[in-house]
């Protein structure tokens, strides 16, 4: 898996989903040779890799052993995790979206790692309960309809999603969307809580823990709801209730495309071609988890846009881990942390390919980006819940 010897970076990762599911042993062997994967021998493995354009090796067993030997070693910053199952996957979504409209729904496709579709009725049905592992497409929690109001107020497809929503909630039994949308996200905390892993990125990230933050507060004005915000909802905001942010300011207008100031998007200074984040060094042997979700064929990754793009390191917590960010600017971009028995990422921007991506843009083709690095970290986490887990030191 590292950048001379691999040629379809993403979907290796799918061929070890694909071994996985037949209950094979597999290994990843973080730090070594970009986080490569050692599967077992098997014609119908070579046939799979071939089919789906993998570059592999064959080792002998006296290589094996000389590998996972120097792995071993106290002196080498490497490790062979062993992968054990897997995982059952979620993506929470409307049914309507298109694969393309998501990034990780994109890379599951493109990789050909299975997934179910999921949305508010089967949230609040219980059925995370199925899945390992759940992906938060760019959802809004708050209620406000993804902040668009300014711009696409008179827009067909805002108008339709907007209708929807609220149809959708009136089923459920609520007579707001933001009501409706708060007690998904507190299902969603539940799940992770009892050892879920979520997943999520762009304004699914900061959007969540806003919503967790204003249980109970009406932060919404008439246009999303029907009635004014509760006065003063800034002073009644409880962070001890979020996974990942503190002391943030939420943004109280609706013509304004923020929630808050958790986001840096609009204070952004960068050039596109100065746009890098660097990911983090951890030890493999002491610190696997974060380890495990930096694999990558290079430790500089471009930069991308989105609703939310990267966060305000003054407003994440102290334990949450900040495994890459922008040197220049010290904004988070991939951050991850524990929550009860589960964890979850968060990894800013919308398509780690797409620069700038924009309501009606044409899709990213991932046959173009076969060894994407910012790509490579959403697979990471597809493949986390594989491991058999080691506790974590720092």
């Amino acid at each position: 898996m590292d950048a001379e010897g691999q040629k379809e970076h993403l979907k290796a990762y799918g061929i070890t989903y694909w071994t996985l599911e037949r209950q094979a042993k597999v290994k990843w062997l973080l730090n070594y040779r970009g986080g490569s994967f050692l599967l077992p021998d098997s014609e119908e493995i070579r046939k799979e890799c071939q089919i789906r354009g993998v570059s592999f090796e064959i080792l002998s067993d006296a290589k094996t052993e000389q590998i996972l030997e120097e792995i071993s070693s106290p002196s080498q910053n490497m490790e062979a995790v062993s992968l054990e199952k897997a995982p059952r996957i979620a993506v929470y979504s409307p049914k309507g979206n298109l694969p393309w409209d998501d990034a990780v729904t994109m890379v599951l496709s493109y990789a050909e790692i299975p997934y179910d579709v999921i949305y508010d009725e089967e949230v609040m049905g219980d059925q995370l309960l199925l899945y390992d592992w759940l992906h938060l497409h760019h959802e809004d929690f708050t209620g406000q309809y993804g902040k668009f109001y300014r711009a696409y107020r008179s827009a067909p497809w805002y108008i339709e999603e907007k209708k929807n929503a609220e149809a959708l909630a009136a089923k459920m039994g609520y007579a707001k969307v933001s009501e409706a949308k708060r007690d998904v996200a507190l299902k969603i905390r539940d799940y992770v809580i009892g050892g879920g892993f979520m997943f999520a990125m762009c304004s699914a990230t900061d959007s969540f823990d806003i919503a967790l933050a204003a249980e109970g507060v009406d932060i919404c004005e008439a246009m999303f709801d029907g009635d004014p915000s509760e006065p003063g909802y800034q002073s009644k905001i409880d962070y001890t209730r979020t996974f990942a942010f503190k002391n943030f300011t939420l943004e109280r207008s609706p013509m304004v495309y923020e929630f808050s100031s958790i986001d840096t998007t609009n204070d952004r200074r960068i050039m596109k071609e100065t746009d890098y984040f660097s990911l983090m060094d951890y030890s493999a042997k002491w610190d696997p988890i974060p380890c495990m979700l930096v694999q990558n064929h290079t430790s500089l990754v471009k930069g991308f846009m989105g609703q939310t793009t990267a966060y305000n390191s003054d407003q994440i917590k102290s334990n949450v881990l900040v495994m890459g960010e922008h040197k220049g600017t010290g904004e988070a971009r991939y951050i991850h942390g524990i929550k009860g028995k589960g964890f979850f990422t968060f990894y800013g921007g919308h398509d780690p390919e797409d620069y700038q991506h924009r309501v009606g843009d044409a899709k990213t083709e991932l046959a173009l980006h076969p060894n994407s690095p910012g790509y490579r970290l959403i697979l990471n986490n597809v493949l986390f819940p594989a491991a058999k887990k080691k506790k974590q030191k720092t």
